[in-house]
């Protein structure tokens, strides 16, 4: 706990400036030569061999015959404007680096002339006094002043990656010194008084650039309290005329006012004389002084608290290296966008009694809401077509308790449109460039918006295909809006259109870390050149392995992939078998790890590749290039690290990642460090990364492993003796009183064309919300909280006030029962319930099956004949027919979808049997052809139907029957099931019907 504390208080220890090594100076003495050479030499070249314009008057030369001199003269010529060229861009960046205020002017048209006299300028300037350059390295290449719509930021802080976060308040110490501060200088009677302490950001040594976090560790002796530098600077006049608007984007040149406890030599106080400074500097700092105590002179007394959570200008923030627009509301995934005629609303904030942490997951949700959806579906499909004395119905074990919580977070935190998006917009990426025959980038992160999509590259990949363009620099590629056009085919082509092959995944090891300021960061683990450390108490680190486990199981973004999972997760490889591996100890992972990468460097070498990346660019037809990525929370000794380390040093080439939870000593071989907080941030001073973490905690982690083994237990089949067996397992939820004296108050029919019974129609533009509403509750006796309401209704959001408005206009619409009680309350979870009085055809459906076969039907024939004629009748075709187009999206996630077909078809297969055992053949036809209205996907109801016509001797029929069965089929050709009694039934109707489909 000791450790815990100190490493809360300063996360990660912030090394001191770099020194000149012997190199530097090296490379600074081969720059003053390049310099000297291209400045001086090439015109000295130049003059020595002669004129590029020959003598004599324009016209005679320009009209005389092109000889082998003219040419020597024209190229002496471009290289007279190339050397003008090159001699301005150096004039430019010297000038910048002299100056010490902002960032170079662009000269036009230099581009690459420019860079070169940036880099060589700054390598010079290392000879000098300061040793330092004012202009960023080649990650920085590209940055320029604001435009008048976008603001840019500054240059990376470290490369590989340079994630630069955005800056969140949240600690209670910084609000402390805050208010200690304000009344220091209450006492001496205002802001700006007598040792007011100022700072002059530093130009960058080599790729070390000065940030706010190592300024407050220089002078505050603590990183955390950039935030108190930035709310005393945050917006400001510079003196290059831009301003402070976020924690990451200052640069050298800039002044910043400093806290009254600030020490150190590099600061200076105004008023009073100042020898260091230039007089021109004194007058900077004066007019910096004086624009503060002007912007705040009205804020006294309540200063302390505008400082403490400062606010975004109207119209943009800012995060990482690129500019994300202000609606990007993303803590839950989604952004508030009512219909027309709905009131707009905040964002809504958490409702007590689901877990937030999936809340604000989207990615990690959807991914788990489509695979949990899966293995349901799965499921169904064994129980339904298990053996006789192995079948448990069609109703999964309704969730209680913590899993109905974590499921309710699913549903309404899900964004399955950002994880379509992500996926179209990589494979797109991936098949655009393997047509210009081009290679993937390495891509080191990517952040995610509403709107918009930013991959950050780890070196300059050239001009990014369209509609891709490049970001605040050229390691930026970055995509607006959701829509991801599909790559056109050229007609005169022979190729096969690009969707008729899959496009490998290029990026599977994306995986979410957490958000900040609306985005969502996913570092791409099998792209770091090393390891990656993850430090903090055990909990907390476990709970950033489980979600980061629990994504990469089931994201919609990769293809086929290993996770290794060491020391944790066993229980999480049901979430995709296929996918995760538990080892027990790092002394097997080792093992395998060390054959692995042999492997794969020799499957490389052989491959003529260099990288996975090569192989992924196309169609997916290379087999060796699946990410395989390692997450560890058991902490490795000594010797165990340095195998780790010496692994990892080629991991990224060979597409393996490794994610290590730290100790409390430093991991050998991490190329980048994080750790997270006992209040949920992820922090990586290094890479300027602070985050809102993405976590899985123990008990959301325990509650999503029961779902799903919930799930493949039911699909397994229990026998009579199990306590949860066929009997309970059949039960619906909700049974329905099918006599006379049961009728409804309300009735609403569901299997088809939706229609309400019993309720005025909504006199209002409302109507079709309530009425999907209504729809969801009859789905959903148990309950339905109402955040999966509003997410199912809203699916990119709604505030609090919409979703309790809708609710209230729900119960006014439903009004009351006999007894005057409500017909939707709430029970004891806050969940909305309808009341038992409000019924569906669905349920009535149900409770008929459940009658003719453990009721009264069991052991009366008569009965059970009537009952499944009943049941049957009900069928009219699908669930919600003719939904209207744009609503009841949240249908692709309900089980129910996926169970009625199979409650139809056992409907129609009971009712077939019941006839058939009279031998009447026809009737059963007739039940059969009843259920493929709802079910005509089920091949047991073909085959059942083929069987009871040829039973009525109907050749030309049997016939119809079998060529619309192949029609149906289509390219995939008859099941095998069915081309078998085919061959029976009709001999060499199977083939010939084939054959026609084909």
């Amino acid at each position: 706990m000791a450790r815990s504390s100190a490493r809360s208080a300063s996360p990660m220890p912030v090394p001191p400036r770099p020194r000149r090594t012997f190199g530097d100076v090296m490379k600074a003495l081969l720059a003053v030569v390049a310099l000297l050479a291209l400045v001086l030499g090439v015109p000295f070249g130049l003059i020595q061999v002669g004129r590029p314009v020959p003598d004599g008057p324009p016209g005679e030369w320009l009209s005389s015959a092109i000889d082998a001199e003219t040419l020597i003269r024209i190229l002496m010529l471009v290289v007279w404007i190339a050397w003008a060229q090159f001699t301005a861009c150096v004039l430019v960046e010297v000038k910048a680096a002299v100056s010490g205020v902002g960032l170079p002017a662009r000269v036009p048209g230099a581009g690459p002339s420019q860079l070169l006299a940036r880099q060589l300028v700054a390598a010079v300037l290392l000879l000098g006094a300061t040793a330092a350059s004012f202009t960023p390295g080649i990650s920085g290449f590209g940055q320029q002043a604001p435009d008048t719509h976008r603001p840019t930021v500054a240059a990376a802080q470290q490369t590989p990656g340079g994630l630069v976060g955005g800056r969140q308040q949240n600690a209670a110490d910084a609000l402390a010194r805050q208010a200690e501060q304000i009344a220091r200088q209450a006492d001496t009677g205002g802001t700006h008084q007598q040792g007011t302490k100022f700072y002059r950001i530093q130009p960058p040594e080599g790729r070390h650039h000065d940030s706010l976090w190592e300024i407050a560790q220089r002078h505050l002796d603590d990183g955390r309290r950039y935030k108190e530098i930035y709310a005393l600077n945050k917006d400001r006049v510079q003196p290059d005329g831009s301003r402070l608007s976020e924690a990451s984007l200052i640069r050298p040149g800039w002044i910043m006012e400093m806290p009254a406890d600030a020490h150190g030599g590099e600061l200076v106080e105004t008023p009073g004389a100042n020898p260091e400074l230039s007089k021109g500097q004194q007058q900077e700092l004066d007019a910096y002084a004086k624009d503060g105590q002007d912007g705040r002179g009205g804020q006294a007394g309540q200063g302390g608290h505008e400082q403490q959570r400062p606010a975004a200008r109207d119209g943009d923030t800012t995060t990482g290296h690129f500019t994300v627009p202000a609606h990007h509301e993303h803590a839950a995934g989604h952004t508030a966008t009512p219909p027309a005629g709905e009131e707009v609303a905040a964002p809504a904030s958490h409702t007590p009694g689901l877990p937030e942490a999936l809340l604000g997951a989207p990615l990690l949700a959807a991914g788990l809401l489509a695979a949990l959806g899966r293995r349901r579906r799965a499921a169904l499909w064994q129980a339904a077509t298990a053996v006789a004395g192995r079948r448990r119905g069609m109703e999964l074990p309704t969730p209680s308790g913590d899993e109905a919580d974590v499921q309710d977070a699913l549903f309404a935190g899900a964004d399955p449109g950002a994880v379509r998006f992500l996926d179209r917009a990589l494979r797109s990426l991936a098949r655009s460039l393997a047509a210009e025959g081009r290679p993937l980038p390495l891509v080191y992160a990517a952040w995610l918006g509403t709107e918009e999509l930013h991959l950050q590259l780890a070196e300059p990949a050239g001009p990014p295909p369209a509609p891709w363009t490049h970001g605040e620099d050229e390691t930026f590629w970055r995509l607006e809006g959701r829509e991801v056009p599909v790559p056109a085919v050229d007609p005169d082509s022979t190729d096969e259109p690009a969707d008729e092959e899959p496009q490998a995944a290029p990026y599977p090891g994306l995986v979410s870390l957490g958000a900040q300021d609306g985005s969502r960061l996913l570092l791409n683990l099998e792209a770091v050149p090393g390891l990656v450390s993850l430090a903090g108490a055990p909990a907390d680190r476990q709970a950033v392995l489980s979600s980061v486990a629990a994504e990469l199981a089931t994201n919609g973004w990769s293809d086929r992939m290993t996770v290794t999972l060491v020391g944790f997760g066993a229980d999480l490889v049901p979430l995709a078998p296929s996918r995760l591996r538990p080892l027990d100890d790092i002394a097997a992972l080792l093992d395998v790890m060390e054959a692995e990468t042999a492997s794969r460097r020799a499957g490389l070498g052989a491959a003529g590749a260099d990288s996975v990346l090569t192989g992924r660019t196309g169609p997916a037809h290379q087999a060796g290039w699946a990410a395989h990525l390692v997450l560890l929370a058991a902490e490795p000794d000594a010797e165990q690290a340095a195998r780790l380390a010496e692994l990892a040093h080629d991991a990224a080439r060979l597409g393996i990642g490794y994610l290590v939870g730290a100790g409390p000593d430093q991991l050998p071989g991490a190329a980048w460090e994080m750790e997270i907080t006992s209040e949920g941030r992820l922090l990586a001073p290094l890479l300027g990364l602070e985050l809102d973490a993405q976590l899985l905690p123990a008990p959301q982690h325990a509650a999503v492993a029961r779902l799903f083994a919930a799930a493949d237990a039911f699909g397994g089949g229990g026998g009579d003796d199990d306590p949860a067996g066929p009997a309970a397992a059949h039960r619906p939820p909700f049974l329905v009183d099918i006599s006379e004296q049961g009728r409804p108050s309300v009735y609403a029919r569901l299997v088809g064309r939706y229609e309400l019974m019993g309720l005025d129609a909504p006199d209002d533009e409302r109507g079709p919300l309530l009425r999907e509403a209504l729809a969801l509750l009859l789905l959903h006796r148990e309950g339905v909280h109402p955040r999966v309401l509003a997410s199912a209704l809203w699916p990119r959001g709604a505030g609090d006030d919409v979703r309790e408005a809708t609710v209230a206009r729900l119960r006014d619409w439903l009004g009351t029962g006999e007894d005057g009680t409500p017909r939707l309350r709430e029970d004891a979870t806050g969940r909305l319930v309808l009341d038992a009085s409000v019924v569906s055809d669905l349920d009535v459906l149900r409770s008929l099956y459940h009658e003719a076969t453990s009721g009264r039907g069991a052991d009366d024939r008569a009965v059970r004949g009537r009952l499944l004629t009943d049941a049957l009748g009900l069928v009219r075709g699908p669930l919600l027919a003719e939904r209207p187009a744009g609503r009841y999206g949240w249908l692709a996630h309900e089980i129910v979808d996926a169970q009625l077909p199979l409650l139809v078809a056992d409907i129609g297969l009971a009712l077939a049997a019941f006839h058939l055992e009279r031998d009447r053949a026809p009737q059963a036809a007739e039940a059969l052809e009843r259920a493929l209205v709802s079910a005509g996907t089920d091949e047991r109801l073909w085959n059942e139907l083929l069987r009871a016509v040829h039973a009525t001797g109907d050749a030309p029929r049997l016939r119809a029957l079998a060529s619309a069965f192949a029609t149906r089929s289509g390219a995939r050709g008859l099941p095998p099931r069915t081309a078998a009694l085919l061959d029976e039934l009709l001999p060499g109707a199977a083939a010939s019907d084939e054959a026609g489909t084909a």
